[in-house]
Formats: C-alpha cells, structure tokens, sequence
C-alpha cells in the first residue's frame, strides 16, 4: 500500500486525502493549526459564533461529487440553506439594491436604476454562461503540471477555449459594455474580488462568477460554514486518513528527482511515497524546497478582518451586506497600485446570526467585517507598506465610524467581544504569502494559464492542491483541485 503525505488540512487537503484513502491509500495528514480547515476557520467568545473564511457555498454539485466518490451523501452530513436575497448592497446616496438567484427578481430591483441595465442582466449572465461552459473541460476540471502524454494532448486539445473565455479585456470593460449605472457596474466589479483582484486589470473571463452565483444559486450551511470542515475531517478518518493537528512539517525530504517524505519542527520524518502540498504554493517552493530562485508572483489581495459581538441588531442587515464606496477604482488603484489603504473602501458584513439565531445572544448579533487590503510588502519594498502595527487599530476605528454613518447607529457603544485580524495575522497562520487570501492575483489576461500547476516540475511525485494553486479559490475550486490530484495520483503512482 502506497503512503501518501498531506501537509495542510485545509479544504483541498481534506479533500484529497479523502479521495486517495477511499481508493486504497494509506494517507497522514497534517496540520500546524490546532484544528483543520485552513482558512475555513471559526472564532467563539463570550457566547458569539464567528466563520472567519468562505461565507457562501456555490456550485454544490462539487461537493455533492466528493462526497459520493466516498458512497455518501450530502444530506447525511450537512443542510445547506439558500440564501435570499443573496447579498443586499448600499450605495452612498442611500441607494440599496437586493440581488436574488431568481434572475427575474434582481431584474426588476436592477430596473429601478436603470431600465436598459436591467435588460441586460440576463445578457450578461449568459455571456458568463458561455465562458463556463468553455471553461470547466480544460481549466477547471483538468490538471496543470503533469507531464504524461495524454495530459498534454489534452491541454493542447483545448487550447482554441482561450478564444472563448474572453481573456483578452478586463473584467471591467466587459461590464461596460452591458451597464450604464454607475452603482450596477460597481455590482458586477466586485465579483473580482472574490478571488483577490482588481476588476480593472483581472480578465473578464471572471464574468464566470457572478453567473455561478447568481445562475447557480448560493447556500449557507447550518450550523456554520466551519461546519463543512468538520464534515470532511469526520469522513476523512472513517475512512481511515490519520489526521494529526497543531504539527508544523519544517521542509519536505528530497532525493533526486523524487521526494521521499516530510521532516516535521521537531525532527521527526515521515516517510511517503507521495507528498501533496495543501500549503500556499510559493510558501512551500521556497520554506519546504529550499527553492529561494521560486518565481515571485504577484499576490491577490489581503484582508482585514473585524469579528464583532454586539448587543444590538440592526433591520438593514441581511445575511450578508455591502456597503459600496463612492470611487471603486481609487480603491483598486490604492491597494494593487500603490500598495495604501483605502480611508474610505468598501465594506462587507456578514451575519450568519440572521440566519442561526445561535450563533449570538438573543437580541445579538455577531458581524463578521471585510474590507479588501493591499497585500504585505514584498522583500525590499517593506517601507511601501502597511506596518499593521500601527495602523490595525486606526484602520479599526476608521471602519467601525464609517459603518455607524452607513447607518449602524450605536455599533460602537455596543459591542462587546471583537477580534481583529489583520494580513500579518494570515501569513502567520496560514503561511499566506504576503498575507494574501487567494495566493496569486488574476491581474493579468494569462491569469488562468499562470497559477501554480498541480504537478511538482522538479519532483515527479510532488503534487499541489488549494486556493493558490490551479484552479484556484473559493470552496468548490478548492474542493475540484482535490479530485484533479487525486486522479493524477491514481494514474501516475499506482496503489501497489
């Protein structure tokens, strides 16, 4: 029986280590945080329950997949609730639109700013239609970095795909050409961020997304997004995955051409036969390879991060709001730019108490607050940068007042637990690179041909997995970066 080694038991780990255990591997996973998940993590205190990674689950036919590729089923584990409206959005001029998976109903919200915008929605999406139907073959269902014949073949086989994903405009001119309001194009903008990009140089080949989300539908898990994670490390060990948390792996053993195991920070190693990495990618070439000359891409962007219980609640909350700011490109421009905070950026609010009273106190409410964040500086340019800090709690403050004008009256005086997480506090524990969320940006019209491969280029059995390699972040892509590994594993390094 074949060992395989997993370091990082954050989704694309998790989901791995699942596949290969069912097919006959004997698979160890480790962890260097005192529970799995990764960045799909969890705050509690003082009675106040908080997810401090993904807060929407789209495209749960992936998840559905990995679970039956185990003989299971979705329902025996978790209860997914569609979230209606999907997200509520506030403008400054105290305009609020709510966007519905029932295309109709976000139509006719989308016509009380504009008639011909509204029109176009259905037009838009469908543009976003085609690209996903172009795109799922060969970039996201397919692996990048093997070297066997046929994997070749194929990529080149789908080569004629990069003149259907419309790769070669940014995301921001794609919108432009179907929206005239200001405030709608802010809306489909923002769906770059949902991998760490500016809409203004990422490809508008992300028009992908807001159709998942929309065409597709979004779900909460009850009980919490966490609750995801513990399902998976719960089939992961009856199927007989060996899951060891808060141990950290020091560097990964190399022989030739090969990796051999993993040495872990008090010296133990653990012999395999293959290793997967569900560490950040360039974290792992350069601390676990030694590989110092690894390729400096350019990081997504950071967040910064405010868990809030407070003694209060507020109607105009949805499950999750946004409160837009007036120039959404002097934003991108301050962080992908010049490397600045923004004083006054757009806000996101999640508050899955609106959905699981439990997760407060009656009367409570517990607000998880993202603001979009430039990433740390890189070696050499550190007085270009945010020193966190310093600026942690100003930016903190800054937020919270910019929040109680947008109408969150006496959010201040009430909270009464808060957390701050800043981008140090992601590299420190998740060894992000630069702090960033998403690993490499997408700022560039090669984005999806560039992220790390899947496949090790130096070792031969040496694989990726997570957000920062190919396909990229967000559950399901993470979730599919899996099952491509998974069955790469399966077709080069044979279970005997």
């Amino acid at each position: 029986m074949k060992r395989v080694a997993v370091i990082g038991a954050g989704l694309g780990g998790l989901a791995v280590s699942i596949r290969l255990a069912h097919a006959g591997y004997r698979v160890t996973l480790l962890e260097k945080n005192e529970r799995v998940g990764g960045k799909m993590d969890l705050w509690e205190k003082d009675g106040y329950r908080f997810d401090t990674g993904p807060s929407l689950l789209t495209m749960p036919f992936v998840l559905r997949e990995l679970l039956a590729s185990a003989g299971k089923k979705l329902e025996d584990f978790l209860e997914l609730i569609p979230v209606e409206p999907i997200c509520r959005y506030y403008w400054p001029d105290g305009s609020r639109l709510d966007a519905f998976t029932d295309v109709g109903h976000t139509v006719k919200e989308v016509e009380r700013f504009s008639r011909s915008d509204a029109a176009n929605v259905p037009r838009f999406l469908e543009h976003g239609k085609k690209i996903y139907d172009a795109a799922a073959e060969p970039f996201l269902l397919s692996p990048f970095g093997s070297l066997r014949f046929r994997d070749l073949a194929k990529s080149l086989r789908h080569l004629p795909a990069m003149t259907r994903i419309d790769a070669f405009r940014s995301l921001n001119d794609a919108v432009e050409e179907y929206f005239v309001d200001g405030r709608i194009r802010q809306l489909f903008n923002r769906f770059a961020t949902y991998n760490g990009s500016s809409p203004y140089k990422a490809p508008a080949t992300l028009s992908i997304i807001p159709y998942v989300e929309f065409a597709m539908g979004g779900w909460y898990i009850r009980g919490g997004m966490y609750t995801l994670a513990r399902a998976l490390e719960l089939l992961a060990r009856e199927l007989g995955v060996e899951t060891r948390t808060a141990i950290e792996v020091q560097n990964i053993v190399q022989k030739g051409s090969e990796v051999c195991g993993i040495r872990t920070r008090d010296g133990k190693v653990i012999e395999a036969d293959i290793v997967v990495s569900n560490a950040d990618a360039l974290y792992a070439e350069r601390a676990l390879l030694g590989n110092e000359g690894a390729a400096q891409a350019e990081p997504s962007l950071a967040g910064f991060v405010l868990l809030l219980g407070v003694r209060k609640t507020w109607p105009l909350l949805g499950h999750h709001s946004v409160f837009f700011s007036e120039n959404y490109r002097a934003e991108f421009d301050a962080m992908s730019g010049e490397g600045k905070l923004s004083e006054n950026p757009t806000i996101y609010v999640s508050n899955t108490s609106h959905t699981d009273p439990d997760h407060a106190p009656a009367g409570c409410s517990n607000l998880f607050v993202l603001v979009n964040a430039p990433p740390l500086a890189g070696p050499g340019q550190e007085e270009c940068g945010v020193d966190w800090r310093v600026e942690g709690e100003r930016y903190r403050d800054r937020i919270i007042s910019i929040l109680e004008e947008r109408g969150l009256d006496g959010l201040r005086e009430s909270i009464r637990t808060m957390h701050m997480v800043t981008p140090l506090d992601f590299q420190q524990r998740y060894h992000a690179h630069r702090g960033s969320i998403y690993g490499m940006s997408s700022n560039s019209r090669m984005a999806a041909f560039l992220r790390p491969p899947n496949r090790s280029r130096g070792y031969r059995n040496l694989y990726f997995v997570g957000g920062s390699s190919h396909p990229g972040g967000g559950i399901p892509l993470v979730l599919l970066s899996g099952r491509i590994v998974a069955d790469m594993v399966r077709r080069e390094h044979g279970i005997s």
